[in-house]
């Protein structure tokens, strides 16, 4: 699984750079690090550790939708300790605030590959493989290609089942739009 999801994470930050130019598909790029199951913040709590290498693409499906547009984004972050990773699909919805400042916030699916069952005190127990994604970021537009960002996500199975402990990370991305 661990090979699989770093093979995932090299075609999200190499594979897509000459398709997105050839075709348009891809709008922009993002690449981050993130403090994996942060302390204190919507989940509450923390067992695992490291950092998380997020990687992000935004498709070129955009749909306006209240004041902001909505798009598609499918991104990975891989733990840097072994610990959760895991890949997700999202509807991103970003908004301007200002010429420079931009908001977005988003709902989707993901999958990990952490333990459903509390079988280790120094990892969650997230209950299923499939979970809820919940990703926030507030940013500013250094020029018409880069961008920075702080970025916070959350997963969860929204008690769907039990147990339900939550992972949340935060960090800061770094964006290229094609």
């Amino acid at each position: 699984m661990r090979r699989l999801l770093l093979s995932l994470c090299t075609v999200l930050l190499f594979g897509f750079h000459t398709s997105a130019q050839a075709d348009g598909l891809v709008k922009e790029l993002k690449l981050g690090v993130l403090d994996h199951d942060t302390d204190g913040l919507w989940s509450g709590f923390n067992r695992e550790g490291g950092i998380d290498f997020n990687a992000e693409i935004i498709l070129n499906h955009d749909l306006a939708f209240w004041g902001g547009v909505m798009s598609p984004a499918l991104g990975l972050s891989v733990n840097s300790q072994g610990d959760t990773s895991k890949a997700y699909l999202d509807a991103r919805w970003q908004t301007d605030l200002s010429d420079n400042i931009f908001f977005a916030l988003g709902v989707g699916a993901a999958v990990h590959n952490g333990n459903n069952k509390l079988t280790n005190v120094n990892r969650k127990a997230l209950g299923s493989k499939a979970l809820f994604h919940f990703p926030l970021e507030l940013g500013y537009q250094i020029d018409e290609r880069y961008s920075i960002s702080l970025f916070f996500d959350h997963v969860s199975n929204a008690w769907t089942s039990s147990p339900n402990e939550g992972m949340d990370t935060l960090g800061i991305r770094f964006g290229y739009r094609f």
